[in-house]
């Protein structure tokens, strides 16, 4: 059957009455709050044409240690320039005196969390004081140095060390002619009381100037006396256990890498062959392909 149909211009009425809906059109539920990553200082923090960092993720974040070497040479800069009164540098100044381009600069000051203020540049002493904190630099570094020999004595009597908080806390020698003599004010002592001098005077820092036979000997003794960190002047590599940082400076290595650039210079480094060997001529030995 067919649904009767109601008349047009009514409705059907249900006898079922439908709850009256009211909306309140005056209120709306509140969002909730996000929370915000700055903090009010952040508004009146000045901020670098070219570096907005957040200094907070920086803290913690790893420096590279390239620019950890880089820090090192702009805290000289920053020395000279506190030496002469200055009150600022601009980044351009500041990267041109270090031997750098500017993005560079400010890329590694970023890890430090420093920038500077548009238009004015960086605060001399804070940015100094930033870098020395990075550095571990708030405090002085005691150090050991083994073998006063030649190398060992002109390292020993260099005051600039002290200067830069890296004072000469102990000497130590095996010759019976050196073993105590005074060096710069500290007496050079045997090798044997590696442990007990390095304990007793807090050394942090080991500076190893001995022939190769014997350095790794001698290394082996300031890691057993709590030395982590360790300068090597020897022309060997030394083993150490995870933990104990080593600085390799070889000065023979170095002039040999000036040599290349003084034969490139001068057009005598041999041309590369296909399978990536050297060439050279038939009738010119190795020696004479860079000496001529």
């Amino acid at each position: 059957m067919r649904r009767p149909v109601a008349p047009r211009g009514t409705r059907a009425r249900d006898d079922r009455r439908r709850p009256e809906v009211t909306v309140d059109r005056g209120t709306r539920p509140s969002r909730r709050p996000v929370p915000s990553t700055r903090t009010p200082e952040d508004a009146l923090a000045p901020v670098d044409a070219q570096d907005t960092t957040d200094q907070t993720d920086a803290a913690t974040r790893p420096v590279p240690e390239a620019t950890v070497a880089r820090l090192a040479v702009y805290l000289r800069v920053l020395t000279t320039l506190l030496d002469e009164g200055r009150g600022t540098v601009s980044s351009e100044e500041l990267a041109a005196a270090a031997g750098v381009n500017s993005t560079t600069l400010r890329k590694d000051l970023s890890h430090i969390g420093s920038s500077g203020v548009r238009g004015v540049g960086y605060d001399v002493s804070r940015l100094t004081a930033e870098v020395e904190a990075t550095l571990g630099l708030t405090r002085p570094h005691a150090v050991a140095l083994v073998g006063v020999g030649n190398l060992g004595h002109a390292l020993a009597g260099y005051g600039g060390f002290a200067q830069r908080g890296f004072p000469v806390a102990a000497l130590f020698d095996v010759d019976p002619a050196l073993v105590g003599t005074t060096i710069g004010g500290v007496e050079v002592e045997h090798a044997d009381a590696i442990g007990a001098v390095c304990a007793a005077r807090g050394v942090t820092i080991g500076v190893v100037a001995t022939p190769a036979p014997a350095a790794q000997r001698v290394c082996d003794h300031l890691v057993a006396a709590g030395v982590r960190s360790i300068l090597n002047f020897a022309p060997t590599v030394l083993s150490v256990p995870a933990g104990v940082e080593v600085r390799k400076v070889d000065l023979a290595v170095e002039m040999q890498v000036l040599s290349f650039h003084v034969a490139r210079r001068h057009g005598t480094v041999p041309a590369a062959g296909p399978a990536g060997e050297l060439t050279r001529p038939a009738d010119q030995t190795p020696r004479e392909a860079v000496s001529r």
